[in-house]
């Protein structure tokens, strides 16, 4: 007879080795669900796809406004810009190869903020090391506050100090009383 026999299990193994099956299988339901979730995070209707690339693009018309955020009447370049991102939404671009396309026809400038490659890296990391530079600096004048000598009496005078102030303080009330 086999060590591994249903007949060994008895009621009670059986139970909990369906309940530890149901469980394993609730278990991978959930993890097949959250990978589905994450997975088409990203797909999403088409409207809020062209209110997102809208949104980091600018309008090129001089007004230094977002391209959905332009409110100038009869903007020369919003319209046709707007029609542009909606027929590319519309084929079902990718927001990199829309984002390209606008690059590629109006600039860089198009961009509402800069690209986290090459020399456009610098827009990032400037405002840190001005910060970094400007605590430096700051620690350094602050010390230099510290330390620095008393200033000279002129002909050899030193400050007069505690009971002798006292003592000349007096002496200019009593003088001053008329």
């Amino acid at each position: 007879m086999s060590r591994f026999s249903f007949s060994n299990w008895g009621a009670p193994r059986l139970a909990d080795f369906a309940r530890r099956g149901t469980a394993r299988r609730k278990h991978l339901h959930i993890v097949i669900l959250c990978a589905a979730v994450f997975a088409l995070v990203g797909a999403g209707d088409p409207a809020t796809r062209f209110n997102e690339i809208g949104h980091q693009m600018m309008c090129i018309c001089g007004c230094n406004q977002i391209l959905l955020e332009c409110n100038h009447v009869g903007c020369p370049a919003s319209d046709g810009m707007r029609n542009e991102l909606q027929a590319a939404v519309t084929r079902g671009d990718s927001d990199s190869l829309v984002e390209q396309s606008f690059v590629q026809k109006y600039g860089p400038t198009v961009l509402a903020a800069p690209t986290a490659k090459g020399f456009d890296r610098v827009a990032y990391i400037i405002p840190f090391a001005a910060l970094f530079f400007g605590f430096g600096l700051m620690v350094l004048v602050i010390r230099a506050w510290k330390n620095r000598p008393a200033p000279a009496l002129a002909d050899g005078l030193h400050p007069v100090h505690g009971a002798e102030l006292d003592q000349f303080r007096d002496q200019a009330r009593k003088e001053t009383d008329l």
